[in-house]
């Protein structure tokens, strides 16, 4: 499966309001689905010393799921392809890498 067909495939389950017209509900979506992301992880840390057993990996990885839908959702709402989205990101990522700024700050780097 392409990331594309995910986005559109993603996108017939949609159901908030004015699911089209409405930025806010998946940007707030993604917020929310990534810090239970890090809140599964700062579990582990804190109950588990750090163990990650396959039942909280499976547990992060439906979490993952939701962020993943929340990411296709918003490059929907802004007319965007997530394939698109993922090649740029990692064209940049890789002209950092090329010029020695991974590590450096900032959006133009």
């Amino acid at each position: 499966m392409t990331l594309d067909d995910y986005q559109q495939r993603a996108w017939k389950t949609a159901i908030h309001p004015n699911a089209g017209q409405n930025l806010v509900y998946p940007t707030l979506g993604l917020a929310g689905e990534a810090g239970e992301v890090a809140n599964k992880v700062k579990k582990i840390m804190r109950d588990d010393g750090g163990t990650l057993t396959d039942t909280k990996r499976s547990e992060i990885q439906q979490e993952l799921g939701d962020v993943l839908w929340y990411t296709a959702a918003i490059a929907t709402e802004l007319g965007l392809s997530l394939g698109t989205v993922a090649e740029e990101n990692l064209n940049r990522l890789a002209d950092r890498q090329a010029r020695g700024v991974l590590r450096g700050s900032g959006d133009n780097r």
